[in-house]
């Protein structure tokens, strides 16, 4: 498929309320319609609680069975990070849920110590693709942002998404960062955010955004929750990379155990 058809939800997320918080997004779902792709933010079903023990599910829990009948109900993917146990850890585990209720996800690496995630989850150590109607999509969470190396794009991916927590009196960073990210790699990049504020006080200002392979930002939200819809193009993206072929004189390293 040449052109991909995404959502980008923001919200004022209730805190650490899966319930609620599935209702409170399914407003959007039941008016967003002939998308590809729906995306939510970091932790979107709880707010980022330093607390996994009181919200963690299972990878087969309701949230993502929740996440699989939208999916197969609309006929397009839902993505967004959650609150995961598995093995007697929690992780920050970003998840896909396809229209034919297969699930992919990937584990947030980098873990934010500045407020204690290092402490309460593990990191993930694989970078992932996900492959959607001939897109490749590489999944990141919030923090992972600050991190170039880790997102270093070996012509393996088309699209790089975000989903976040990202706090308002950083918003300058995020969208520095995005931008960034865009150019050095030679893809899309969208980055979703939450707005309001959570249960430890923190506050947040949305700027969800679509930012194309030349850095340029071709849709961006306010910092009220809504949602957002923009189409891509593979076609401007190859050829953009045809007449601008940075990625051949790329340096050749390799990953070892989530590192270069």
């Amino acid at each position: 498929m040449n052109k991909i058809k995404i959502a980008l939800i923001q919200e004022d997320l209730i805190w650490e309320d899966s319930n609620a918080n599935t209702q409170l997004f399914e407003k959007y779902l039941d008016k967003i319609d002939g998308v590809d792709v729906v995306v939510l933010p970091e932790m979107f079903n709880t707010g980022f609680t330093m607390e996994p023990e009181k919200v963690a599910q299972k990878i087969k829990g309701s949230t993502v069975r929740w996440m699989q009948d939208i999916a197969v109900e609309n006929n397009y993917s839902v993505m967004g990070s959650m609150v995961i146990e598995e093995d007697g850890e929690f992780y920050n585990r970003f998840v896909m849920s396809y229209p034919c209720t297969d699930v992919k996800w990937y584990d947030k690496r980098h873990l934010f110590r500045m407020g204690g995630e290092n402490e309460k989850y593990a990191p993930g150590s694989q970078s992932v693709i996900f492959k959607y109607f001939g897109w490749r999509i590489r999944p990141l969470v919030c923090y992972d942002l600050r991190f170039p190396v880790w997102s270093r794009n070996r012509n393996d991916y088309d699209l790089l998404i975000y989903v976040a927590n990202w706090p308002a009196v950083r918003n300058e960073v995020w969208e520095i960062l995005l931008k960034a990210r865009a150019l050095e790699n030679q893809c899309y990049v969208i980055g979703v955010n939450r707005v309001g504020e959570d249960g430890r006080g923190i506050k947040y200002k949305g700027n969800s955004m679509v930012i194309d392979p030349k850095g340029q930002i071709i849709e961006q939200m306010d910092d009220k929750p809504g949602y957002s819809i923009v189409t891509l193009d593979m076609s401007d993206l190859q050829i953009f990379r045809e007449k601008f072929p940075v990625h051949l004189d790329a340096d050749d390293f390799a990953f070892k155990n989530g590192k270069d």
